[in-house]
Order: C-alpha cells, then structure tokens, then sequence
C-alpha cells in the first residue's frame, strides 16, 4: 500500500495537513435530512478548499447525531465528491462481523478508488444496552477483548489471504481480491487502508505494533492524548503499510465572525453534552435554549472543563488554538469537529478555518 494513500499533504500556510470528522449531528428544530444535506454540502466545501480526509464517526441511539450508518453515509458522499479522501472515524469493529465491513468497505473502494479510508474502533460508540442490541449478547468486555483477533480477520478478508485449511479459506469479501483470480478478472490495486482510532493507550499500542496508523480522540479524551501518542511511538514497528508512525488528532474547533457567537455556539454543543452524560441524549440545544438553561454547579463544572478543550473564537484565535495543540503533541494531522446546533454555523466555521490558513480554493470547471 503507497505510503501516500495514509500521509496527507499540507496546504496553504498550514504546518500539517487539516482534515474533517463528522458527526452528522441534527439540532433542535432540524431533521436528519438536514443534518445530512449540511453533510454533503461540508464534503464538498472541504474538498473545494484543501482538506485531506473527511471521516464519518459511527454513534447509536443519540438523537443528537444521525451517524450511526458510516457506510451508507460515505457512499452518498462518495457520489457528491470526487477527491477528498473518505472514511469511517470509525467503525465500531466490535459491533460488526469483520466479513460485512470488508464487504462495505470493499464496495466503497469500488464506488471511489483510491479513496477510502477505514477506521476502526474497539468501544461500542453507545451505551451498554443499545451495544448489546447491536451485538446481540450482553458479554461487551469479550467483544472490545477480542478486538486485535477481530481485527486480523477483517485484514485477511481485505486482503483474501487467509492460509489454507483456514474455515474461511474459501470465504471472500466481495468486491476484494478474488476478483482478479477469476477468468477475465481485473481488480483495483487499491484496498482501503486501516486505521486504528482510541483514546486511550490500548489501540496506540496495537497500532504501533502492527505498524498501522493511528488517530486519537483529543476532542473528548486530551488528557490522555500525549501519553496515547508516546506510546504509539515507542511502541511503533516499521511495516508494508508504513515505514514510520503517523498520527492524527481529532480536535473540537469552532470558528465564527466574532468571540461572543462563538462562546454562545460552543455553550448550546455543552449542554448537549451534558444532557447525554447524564442519561439525556436529544437533539442539538438552540444557543438560546442553552444561555436561558440554569446549569447546576456540577453542570457548570462539566460545561467549563469540556468547553476548555474546544478550540473556538475567531479565525485567527483558533488558527492560534489548533498550531499551539499540533506544537505540543506533534500530531502529522489534526481531524477538525465543529460542533454547534446549525449547519451553517458549521459550515461557516470550516470556512473561516480554511481561509485563516490561506487553504487554496479550487479552480471552477469550465
């Protein structure tokens, strides 16, 4: 697999290259229709601009998010776009047979070449019961136990290798490999490469050693992101997929015209978070339902220790915030998430991100 189908490019006056995550999410008064709409209009924003990679994260039962079909989403993005890379940020392995997510992935890569990105997840992107419904037992620890046998198993399906004797020898993910033994066969020589994503050091070090790359949750998981990342580094072994570590950090950045909007944006997406840690998952709060919310001091609490990792202000304030967080950790990408109830605050943000770095914007086709 070419390195360069994993390394990104900068641009612009950016140090790293900038990329998207997408939670899909729906605010009050909205729709998943909507949110969806704000979906393909964003990929399309961010390969109009210059961003690398624009990733779709897997989440069930949250109102609030409508990104609980990566798949799905991708390929309609896929029909929208035709550069940006695409991928799950991520699949939620566990939740799936590894045989239906090369299967997915393997049709992706047939619906957009050289352009799929498959991230992987060990957590189940939910609460306990709805992962239990997803899995059909209620043994989770086994599920996020068995992740690097899981894991193999999807590889060899990507890549049809499975050795003689193997059950599932005689098994193939299609479209995949096998196609090209057939009589006439021609197969792509792409395969989407697999990332491994955590936010904790399990998964940095299993990336590290299968020499895989890595993505961290910064945006909901900082205080563990440098350890995380040192670890993926020390653990790190050169491999077919990449001669040295490479790793991305998800990042929670909102941009606006001015400092007040942006504090009463980043205020509503608090007390969602809120409301979903506490047992309330629902939709996306208007910034005026938030500013008129009473939080508790616990609450408070909460909204001040979450807002501190979301990087927001003006362009050139989160510019400042996003260069100082890429200094301190060394990420090689950072993965932008601009949360706020409407998409076109989001959309906005992104194009004040991409303006601040002097992203290039891309030539109309005549």
């Amino acid at each position: 697999m070419a390195a360069d189908e994993i390394r990104g490019e900068t641009a612009g006056t950016a140090q790293v290259p900038l990329s998207v995550l997408d939670l899909v999410t729906v605010g009050a008064g909205r729709t998943a229709t909507d949110a969806l709409r704000t979906s393909v209009e964003l990929s399309r924003l961010a390969e109009n601009r210059g961003f690398h990679r624009y990733w779709v994260a897997e989440h069930h039962s949250m109102p609030g998010v409508a990104s609980t079909s990566p798949a799905v989403i991708l390929a309609h993005l896929a029909a929208h776009t035709d550069r940006i890379r695409l991928g799950s940020g991520g699949v939620m392995l566990p939740n799936h047979a590894p045989l239906v997510i090369a299967e997915q992935f393997g049709t992706l890569e047939a619906m957009a070449p050289g352009r799929i990105d498959l991230g992987l997840g060990r957590a189940p992107g939910t609460d306990g019961a709805t992962a239990a419904a997803l899995r059909r037992t209620d043994r989770l620890n086994e599920g996020a136990d068995d992740f690097p046998q899981q894991l193999a198993e999807l590889t060899r399906f990507l890549d049809d290798d499975f050795p003689d004797g193997h059950p599932y020898a005689r098994i193939h993910a299609v479209p995949g490999p096998i196609q090209a033994t057939a009589p006439g066969g021609v197969q792509s020589p792409h395969r989407p490469p697999v990332w491994l994503l955590g936010s904790s050091g399990f998964s940095a070090r299993l990336a590290g050693t299968l020499g895989l790359p890595f993505a961290f949750a910064h945006h909901f998981s900082a205080q563990n992101t440098i350890p995380a990342l040192d670890l993926y580094r020390e653990s790190f072994t050169p491999s077919e997929v990449l001669d040295a570590p490479y790793a991305l950090i998800g990042v929670s950045a909102l941009a606006t015209d001015d400092e007040k909007e942006a504090r009463r944006q980043v205020l509503a997406a608090a007390l969602n978070m809120v409301r979903l840690r506490t047992g309330r998952p629902g939709l996306v709060p208007t910034p005026e339902e938030a500013e008129a919310y009473e939080f508790s001091p616990m609450e408070r609490e909460f909204v001040d220790s979450w807002n501190s990792n979301v990087i927001h202000g003006t362009a050139d304030e989160v510019r400042a915030g996003l260069d100082d967080l890429q200094k301190r950790t060394g990420a090689d990408e950072l993965m932008i998430t601009g949360n706020a109830h409407s998409g076109d605050v989001r959309l906005r943000s992104y194009e004040l991100i991409a303006d601040a770095y002097q992203l290039p914007k891309a030539q109309t086709q005549a």
